[in-house]
């Protein structure tokens, strides 16, 4: 068991042990690190955490992180406000934006349907994916779900609910394999699928 030779640093170290893939040892090496840094740069530290957490907003519109109600992809008269691409989390917007292959918009679920997890649609995104659908501007929803069987799961569910909303519903190419998860594919992999994508059947 560690022995600590102050609270105030066991204290920060169990807080540090929280994050996720830090271990007491890497905590530890966080803390020591901290420690012999001059104060304005760890209260400089402290307060970007600090405002990220008190000042970050979720885009009223596709629900994706954002400094302002609305993000600036959704605000950018540049991209294609026609196309809207469907992810499970932030993670995998920033990851098709590193494609550079995709100019259409997004939409954030926050997740997909897992019954043995406890997520139901009505806990997602869902309802406000469609209700964006049928305001009628949209005109192609790209599913771009994690090739897994609550990703394929979830995407068949919102394709039922828009299936009668007169909106082409496409799939990105299977250049994923079957199990992985969209954040651990390299962007080549990625923007190649998002180019290459598939008309989605029920």
């Amino acid at each position: 068991m560690q022995s600590y030779p102050s609270y105030l640093l066991e204290n920060a170290v169990n807080q540090l042990s929280k994050l996720p893939g830090v271990g007491k040892k890497s905590a530890l090496r966080l803390a020591l690190h901290l420690l012999k840094q001059d104060e304005q740069q760890v209260n400089d530290f402290a307060q970007s955490i600090l405002l990220m957490k008190n000042e970050i907003k979720y885009c009223k519109v596709c629900r994706n992180i954002s400094d302002s109600d609305v993000c600036q992809i959704c605000s950018d008269p540049k991209r294609d406000a026609t196309i809207v691409c469907v992810v499970e989390t932030i993670k995998e917007v920033m990851l098709v934006e590193e494609t550079q292959q995709y100019k259409g918009l997004y939409h954030v679920l926050g997740g997909v349907i897992s019954p043995m997890d406890g997520v139901k649609p009505s806990d997602l995104e869902i309802q406000s994916l469609v209700e964006r659908v049928a305001s009628g501007e949209i005109k192609e929803v790209i599913m771009a779900l994690s090739p897994t069987m609550e990703g394929d799961t979830t995407s068949y569910y919102i394709a039922r609910k828009l299936k009668d909303l007169n909106v082409r519903i496409t799939a990105i190419a299977r250049g994923i394999s079957v199990g992985d998860e969209l954040q651990y594919s390299d962007s080549l992999t990625l923007g190649r699928s998002i180019i290459d994508r598939i008309e989605y059947k029920l």
